[in-house]
């Protein structure tokens, strides 16, 4: 039986919040942002809805 992956989760640091932020401005596209702060596409436009940042929508 294949063991299952454990997730880890990480707290959004300041530095990561002000590089969201920075991106963002930029038009930068979800994951490449994604890419830059190592997490998710989904974590990071979700953190982005929290935060009220607007973000091109580049989901994939």
């Amino acid at each position: 039986m294949a063991k299952k992956k454990k997730t880890v989760r990480r707290e959004w640091t300041k530095d990561d919040l002000k590089t969201l932020k920075l991106l963002a401005r930029q038009k930068t596209g979800v994951t490449k942002i994604a890419k830059k702060l190592k997490r998710t596409p989904g974590a990071t436009a979700a953190k982005a809805f929290v935060l009220g940042v607007s973000l091109s929508c580049e989901v994939r």
